[in-house]
């Protein structure tokens, strides 16, 4: 796995929390998956070479899409597979299960944090990522809930955070 000095994560929100839910095709959507493949481009540029991504629904899925995408360009590029517990994606839409199954598979790691899921287990993920990177991309609407948590987190840690921000209007 990556060394943390060349270590990028990510965080952002889950579809209930996007103004566009699971309408990938709505501008707004499209307008922040130009903006985060900008931002993990952006971050190879400045020597990242090593991408850790919750693997949640929404913005995690779109994060971890765009490194796959980078990777095909810069084979050097390692992703890995930040999982909070086996079960993660047990109760979600038959899609987006096959979705996260797919996009696991071509992760180049994979970290299990949690044998079984906790009520913790998703802040553990969390602070996994931010303790093995040095930068951390945020796609966020500045509301509380477990983004706010991984960037509050972050800073704290004094781990750098690119804003992505996220809005209604976006």
């Amino acid at each position: 796995m990556g060394a943390r000095q060349i270590s990028c994560c990510f965080t952002g929100h889950r579809p209930g929390k996007l103004p566009w839910g699971y309408r990938e095709e709505d501008p707004r959507c499209v307008s922040l998956k130009r903006r985060i493949a900008d931002a993990v481009e952006s971050a190879y540029q400045e020597g990242f070479r090593h991408f850790l991504c919750g693997m949640a629904q929404g913005c995690d899925l779109y994060f971890c899409e765009a490194v796959l995408r980078l990777r095909e360009a810069h084979p050097e590029v390692t992703l890995e597979a930040a999982i909070p517990c086996p079960t993660q994606a047990d109760a979600w839409p038959r899609d987006q299960r096959e979705r996260y199954a797919r996009l696991v598979a071509a992760c180049d790691y994979e970290t299990v944090v949690s044998a079984r899921y906790t009520p913790g287990c998703m802040h553990r993920r969390d602070r996994y990522m931010v303790d093995h990177a040095s930068l951390l991309i945020a796609a966020f609407d500045g509301t509380p809930g477990g983004t706010r948590y991984t960037v509050e987190y972050a800073m704290g840690r004094g781990v750098p955070v690119a804003d992505l921000p996220v809005s209604p209007g976006e």
